[in-house]
């Protein structure tokens, strides 16, 4: 079975199967911060969009289009304007909905306690509809994702079905859900860089069981040093190993033994 490392590897060494074929420039910092990092490998990304998906006219039944039998008259990553939705519409043919889709980024993760640090920052940041899930191998995979989405059919065969008004309020509607999504985008990569930060922190810093231990070994030597300079100490101090539990109370005993 290939190591994570060896997945990580064979994955970024990929070349970018999606129709732009190349990262969205909003979302780049993410996937920079998290394919930087030992533990994290992007496997798909999209800063969220705008589009004028068309299907075929067969498809009445069924606004689920799907990507291999649809044709994109329009997409932005960015808010737009009424005029270049119209001008896209004039191109249709069959039936067209508008679809507005929030960021969406799937991760490998190296451990569990690393997808649930990314799941955590994510929801936090607005995603709520995020989740881990574990595949075959014990593949670990972190989604982010939210239901900040909107689809509208506009067309049917060619002819438009509503208003230019409408159009000019689904838009409005659709610009807004753009800029909450940016506003996310920024929340999480954010909070990403603090998490990271702290649990690199925290990995680094001794652990409790090693400063209990610490503790331990600084009482003794200071027993073995009083001991070394002749201060007497009670038959129980000779037989009995000085308790850590109360940091106060053992220097309070040196204190007093010394003053014998």
């Amino acid at each position: 079975m290939a190591t994570f490392r060896q997945r990580k590897a064979q994955r970024l060494a990929r070349a970018d199967g999606s129709r732009k074929g190349a990262l969205d420039e909003r979302a780049a910092a993410v996937v920079q911060l998290l394919n930087g990092r030992a533990q994290f490998c992007t496997t798909s990304s999209c800063s969220g969009r705008l589009v004028l998906a068309q299907g075929s006219a067969a498809d009445i039944n069924s606004w689920e289009i799907q990507k291999k039998s649809c044709t994109w008259l329009m997409v932005t990553h960015e808010v737009c304007v009424k005029d270049d939705v119209m001008t896209a519409l004039e191109k249709a043919t069959g039936d067209v909905v508008l679809k507005f889709e929030p960021f969406v980024l799937h991760v490998l993760c190296r451990e569990l306690q690393d997808a649930q640090l990314l799941h955590s920052v994510a929801v936090d940041s607005g995603f709520r509809n995020s989740g881990i899930t574990v595949g075959r191998g014990g593949k670990i995979m972190m989604a982010v994702r939210s239901t900040h989405c909107l689809e509208v059919p506009l067309s049917h065969k060619g002819k438009l079905m509503v208003s230019e008004e409408y159009i000019e309020f689904l838009i409005h509607i659709a610009n807004q859900k753009m800029e909450e999504n940016i506003r996310r985008i920024d929340r999480f990569h954010k909070g990403l860089e603090l998490a990271l930060k702290t649990a690199v922190s925290a990995n680094n810093s001794p652990s409790e069981e090693t400063e209990k231990n610490r503790s331990v070994y600084i009482h003794r030597r200071k027993r073995k040093t009083i001991q070394e300079q002749g201060v007497r100490a009670s038959p129980e101090d000779r037989d009995e190993e000085l308790e850590p539990e109360d940091d106060t109370e053992s220097n309070l005993d040196i204190f007093a033994e010394i003053m014998i």
